[in-house]
């Protein structure tokens, strides 16, 4: 009998829709406990082993068309979800344990969640390296051995499943090629190599007084939060600023009632930013913790991207084309709105700021952020490779993020700072394509596309598509143009 897929995607997206909101009450701090065991369980049935063979031999059979890439990307879903019911316990527990931890810093009791948020926002630089210290501590003693069972257990299952080693299977059911894009990237990092020490160096010193040589992996979320730009960046120009632009494109928050914006402060909301598609596209949660400054502008923009995305994705599409497939894809438009909080125009029109200064940072935590992710994705095909030396990866995490961005890196959080299916890939790919959008609507619609209706149509148009097609097809597609990273370099050098 032939694998119904239609009925099998309906579940899927019954299944999405209940994790969606459970993650979205537990981390936007509405609910300490994280019930993610229970809604795996709900829907067991999607990630019985039979079902997900079934589904492998589906794509095998399936002829080519829309009939392989629906069955490619729900195979890709059952997978991950196979490999999560697994985990749910320990996912829960680090959830659980985040929200509960409380960091003892000089007699005061920080939130582990929050912690990140009072660095950024502390001036003395010693405080900053004891608040990190305490935190990496509890991140290593509490979290690490929570993590690495979920890192074992996810590699011992896709071995059982057939695929020599994680990153082959991750490779494989995202259809992205992890190993030559990890070639780019390498490429990127000599290219930038000479460049990267002035551009970073010199906003290093001029946000925090001291250059890139003297800094410290604590010292990097102040750096980010640049407080000497906050008179450019009033809190209570934050929502209003986000509405008035996505409005000036056609896109009014008050005619889109399916995003639903979160910007409430409470003790145990994610430091993180995100955005929640509980059902696509009638229910998007757009959640923006408030660091203060420009850091919360670059977060809402960021994530109203993914909203708006989300929000206008066509109703009728398979559940596979609204919440699944390649991920670069709602990355680039989060990326594209958050870049319209650094250009020039934007910043005098709506803020009244002096752009020079918020360029010039951007330019640098872009470069940084671009070298780091480039040498991310070499370290997690070797931590998921074949028969990886787990005890060797703490050192060659530390080794490789230091050398791409200058900065003594501690080991603890070489399993916490790899997301699940190789999402450092996606990011990768929307940087590159975010470039292209970029381009596109500059060349199209003029230097201030982001006030222009006409650019808003075109983007829906876009949008209406989901993530039917992967970032390369899409490109190709829609501007008949090649996806790659290294080329990310000529912007820099």
């Amino acid at each position: 009998m032939s694998f119904d897929l239609d009925h099998y995607s309906r579940h899927a997206e019954a299944f999405v829709g209940d994790l969606d909101r459970e993650y979205h009450l537990h981390f936007s701090g509405q609910k300490r406990d994280f019930e993610l065991e229970e809604v795996y369980e709900r829907h067991a049935s999607l990630f019985d082993r039979d079902e997900v063979e079934r589904l492998r031999e589906g794509v095998d059979a399936a002829d080519g068309g829309e009939g392989r890439r629906r069955a490619e990307y729900l195979l890709e879903f059952a997978v991950g979800g196979y490999l999560g019911r697994a985990s749910a316990a320990e996912e829960a527990a680090v959830a659980e344990r985040e929200a509960e931890i409380e960091l003892e810093v000089g007699g005061e009791k920080i939130p582990y969640r929050t912690a990140p948020v009072v660095q950024a926002n502390e001036p003395d630089r010693e405080r900053r390296a004891e608040i990190e210290r305490r935190r990496l501590e509890a991140l290593e003693q509490q979290l690490n051995p929570l993590h690495l069972t979920v890192l074992r257990r996810s590699h011992e299952l896709v071995a059982d499943l057939g695929w020599p080693s994680y990153a082959d299977a991750c490779a494989e059911l995202s259809g992205i090629d992890l190993r030559g894009l990890a070639e780019q990237t390498a490429e990127f990092l000599a290219a930038t190599e000479g460049v990267y020490p002035p551009v970073v160096s010199s906003q290093v010193e001029a946000v925090l007084g001291f250059g890139l040589e003297e800094a410290r992996r604590s010292d990097l979320v102040r750096f980010f939060r640049a407080p000497g730009l906050d008179a450019g960046f009033p809190d209570e120009r934050l929502v209003p600023a986000f509405a008035e632009t996505v409005a000036a494109m056609g896109l009014a928050l008050e005619d889109q009632p399916n995003i639903r914006l979160d910007t409430e402060q409470r003790p145990t909301k994610s430091p993180r930013a995100y955005c929640a598609p509980v059902r696509v596209p009638d229910e998007v949660y757009l959640v923006v913790p408030r660091v203060g400054g420009r850091e919360d502008f670059a977060a809402l923009f960021h994530e109203g991207g993914h909203a708006q995305h989300y929000a206008n994705v066509d109703p009728a599409l398979p559940a596979e084309y609204r919440y699944f497939g390649d991920n670069s894809v709602t990355e680039s438009f989060a990326f594209l709105l958050e870049h319209i909080t650094t250009d020039p125009a934007w910043l005098s029109d709506r803020l009244g700021a002096d752009p020079e200064p918020v360029v010039s940072l951007d330019r640098a935590v872009l470069l940084f952020f671009l070298r780091r992710y480039a040498a991310k994705i070499g370290y997690e095909l070797e931590l998921h490779g074949a028969d990886p030396d787990l005890d060797a990866m703490p050192a060659e995490y530390a080794r490789r993020m230091g050398g791409a961005t200058g900065i003594g890196w501690d080991s603890a959080s070489w399993l916490a700072d790899v997301d699940s299916g190789f999402y450092v890939a996606g990011y990768l790919r929307a940087w590159a394509l975010e470039t292209r959008w970029r381009r596109h609507l500059r060349k199209s619609f003029g230097e201030g596309w982001h006030g222009s209706p006409e650019a808003g149509d075109w983007l829906r148009g876009v949008w209406r598509q989901g993530q039917r097609l992967r970032a390369d097809e899409l490109l190709t597609e829609t501007l008949g143009e090649e996806l790659r990273f290294d080329a990310l370099a000529a912007e820099f050098v």
